[in-house]
């Protein structure tokens, strides 16, 4: 029997979580036959460089500056 993980993912890991999973699902759609750690290597990195644009674009309603 396997052991069991248990992960508390903060609020900004959730939502680049949730983002990776939807790229890695669009690259693997695309290319099938490709390397799968490759590509959720590459989807994570994806998400992450699109939160850090995003926050450096939009401004957040508790951001008033």
């Amino acid at each position: 029997m396997e052991a069991l993980t248990y992960l508390k993912l903060q609020p900004s890991e959730m939502a680049v979580f949730e983002a990776a999973s939807r790229i890695f699902a669009a690259y693997l759609t695309n290319d099938p036959e490709a390397d799968e750690a490759e590509l959720m290597r590459k989807a994570i990195l994806t998400a992450i460089k699109m939160a850090k644009t995003t926050d450096k674009l939009v401004q957040s309603d508790s951001e008033h500056h």
